[in-house]
């Protein structure tokens, strides 16, 4: 008998040993049903094609739901995969699965494939679509699936084969394509009308790049049509902020191929920024009770043995040989923070303990994954570990995550997303520490956000198995979301380093360690700042705040009395006197989104003042020099 429980609490019972989707959906009135694109069967997503076996929770997925755009999309991926086996015979076929915005799907041809292929492949999706082709799913032996896909030269195909689990795997076929694929899939292709191929680009199979590198075309496909309109709008604009081309444009940041790959070289401007942002966070970190701290960029393998990451993280560490001993290029802090904390014995008393760092660290990042500033093989942390007793965490975690709002908030992110992940309790040999661990810890994390009315989302199993934790994540000026903040608890480092205080009643007990990132790292944080502002940086993060433009030469040293008067306040400031007209040199700082253009001729020498131009209005009039700081010097200023 198989029993499901519907969302209303209703069960329902089906005889046999299994029952197929299509059965359960059918059963529902006709409304309920027309509205299927698939279904949920204990959290998993499961299209009509499923047999489910034994009990639990049911629900039908609709065009509303994720899973159900999920299934939209894993369906179009196969539509994609069989245009390109259409107007590329040969292609080998290697994985196409859904993502965040879209999919993609990985194909192994003997050229690139230029933007007018794309267009090609995308008509081509529109002419299989017009036959209205169904999807078929069937499980075959492993024999037969790895004779099928070795006769059709599709080596891919046959290598995932030796991979999956058992003696059967899961065939589809659309049209004229057949696909290894677990699903879930469309009933029919009647709902994909509203796709769009986006772009290509090289990935290596697998993301090792000592295999074969692949194309990887990604596009995307929702059930409305106004939904894809305003995500093709979205892109474009995504485009426009790409802070890889305005690092460059703004000559802020860039990676140079003489050094290699993932690693960043921060332009003198860029620089400010980076300081700014510095200086910014370390006067937060004294007002807010933490000790600045810096650990060796290098430390003995033997101590990330003991942390256990050279076990489980090795292949992302960069190893080298120093007097015969292994050492590592540290890929974390933590370690040298714990190592902080024990050169002593702290009593109760002398809790919490909070220490932060600026830590550069270094990470064996693939090569196919690395973007711009957001993904790195050299980046530095804001990274803090703070100390505490248990009846300290709740408050502490709190205080953390306080710091963060505050922090994102300062730097211009309103729109934040709080997440609890926590443990999956049907699974608790996955994680490390006590049940009676985990319960105080979720249970100070849920605490520290009630006690100041913070909306959160719980999420089930999405903790590490060290402990549970808080996320932030932003929504940027184009609604994307970024996940950037961090507190988390971690059971495993103090038991592993025998990390302990005195407790009150003179024994020693292990401390409560919470890990805290406030931007994550300046590296990814300043490529989001980026595109969030499209380089338009506020005030007091601008790497240029004002720029004197003196009319004509004679001018100049009234330029240079501005300019002087500026720094004098802190003001960043630059001249720009080329012999060039005041219209030309007034589109190149808007093209370098200076926030103030100060435009300098004889009756402004005359009277002592400027003529002023902001970045975001134009032409605001004409000031006198220190009404014009008075306006603005306090909003130039770091925050603190």
């Amino acid at each position: 008998m198989v029993q499901i429980k519907l969302p209303d609490g209703a069960e329902k019972s089906y005889p046999g040993d299994s029952v197929s989707v299509r059965e359960i959906i059918d059963s529902f009135p006709d409304g309920l049903r027309r509205q299927a694109v698939a279904a949920e069967f204990n959290g998993d997503v499961v299209d009509v094609h499923h047999d489910i076996e034994g009990e639990g929770g049911f629900r039908i997925l609709k065009e509303v739901d994720d899973g159900g755009l999920y299934t939209l999309r894993h369906s179009a991926s196969h539509v994609l995969a069989h245009a390109v086996q259409d107007l590329f015979p040969g292609t080998k076929f290697a994985i196409g699965p859904p993502i965040a915005d879209g999919f993609y799907y990985d194909f192994d041809v003997e050229n690139p494939f230029t933007p007018e292929d794309l267009e090609r492949i995308e008509v081509r999706m529109a002419e299989i679509l017009k036959d209205k082709p169904v999807f078929h799913r069937e499980v075959w032996p492993k024999d037969r699936a790895r004779k099928y896909f070795t006769d059709k030269d599709q080596p891919y195909k046959v290598e995932l084969i030796e991979g999956i689990p058992g003696d059967t795997v899961s065939i589809y076929t659309v049209g004229e394509f057949t696909d290894l694929c677990a699903g879930p899939h469309l009933d029919n292709t009647r709902r994909l009308k509203n796709f769009k191929v986006l772009s290509s680009a090289g990935a290596y199979w697998r993301g090792d790049s000592s295999r074969p590198m692949l194309q990887r075309i990604y596009a995307t496909a929702f059930f409305k049509k106004k939904d894809l309109e305003e995500y093709t709008q979205r892109l474009e604009e995504a485009e426009k902020r790409d802070h890889r081309k305005l690092g460059r444009q703004l000559d802020l940041f860039d990676v140079r191929d003489e050094a290699g790959s993932g690693l960043i070289f921060w332009y003198p401007k860029g620089a400010i920024i980076r300081d700014v942002l510095e200086r910014y966070l370390k006067a937060q970190y004294v007002k807010r009770g933490y000790q600045l701290v810096s650990t060796p960029h290098i430390a003995k393998a033997d101590l990330w043995r003991t942390s256990g990451h050279f076990d489980y993280y090795s292949d992302s560490m960069y190893t080298i040989k120093v007097d015969d001993q292994d050492y590592v290029l540290k890929p974390m802090n933590c370690p040298g923070h714990i190592l902080i904390y024990k050169r002593r014995l702290y009593s109760y008393r002398d809790l919490p303990v909070r220490l932060a760092e600026m830590g550069t660290v270094y990470r064996k990042e693939l090569s196919g994954t690395l973007h711009g500033l957001l993904r790195v093989r050299g980046f530095t942390q804001d990274d803090a570990h703070i100390f505490c007793t248990p009846d300290q965490a709740a408050d502490e975690a709190g205080r953390a995550l306080e710091f963060a709002l505050d922090v994102l908030k300062d730097c211009g992110f309103e729109d934040v997303r709080i997440e609890l992940s926590v443990r999956d309790l049907e699974t608790p040999d996955k994680y490390a520490g006590s049940p009676e661990d985990w319960d105080h810890a979720e249970g100070a994390l849920e605490e520290a956000m009630t006690r100041r009315s913070i909306d959160f989302k719980r999420m089930v199993g999405e903790a590490v198995f060290y402990g549970p934790k808080i996320d932030v994540k932003v929504i940027d000026a184009i609604g994307r979301p970024w996940q950037l903040s961090t507190v988390q608890f971690d059971f495993n480092l103090p038991r592993r380093f025998d990390i302990n205080y005195v407790a009150s009643g003179g024994e020693r007990e292990q401390v409560i360690m919470i890990h805290r990132a406030l931007l994550g790292s300046i590296e990814r944080f300043t490529g989001i700042l980026t595109e969030h502002f499209a380089g338009a940086f506020p005030l007091w993060l601008s790497p240029v705040q004002c720029v004197v433009l003196p009319i004509a030469e004679d001018f100049a040293a009234y330029a240079e009395e501005i300019k002087t008067k500026l720094l004098d306040r802190g003001i960043r400031v630059e001249i720009d006197a080329r012999d060039e007209k005041i219209g030309y040199r007034i589109r190149e700082a808007e093209l370098q989104k200076i926030p103030y253009m100060l435009v300098a001729g004889k009756r402004e020498a005359d009277e002592g003042t400027v003529s002023v131009r902001a970045r975001s209005q134009g032409d605001v009039g004409t000031r006198k020099i220190e009404d014009f700081l008075s306006e603005i010097v306090d909003d130039a200023q770091v925050k603190s």
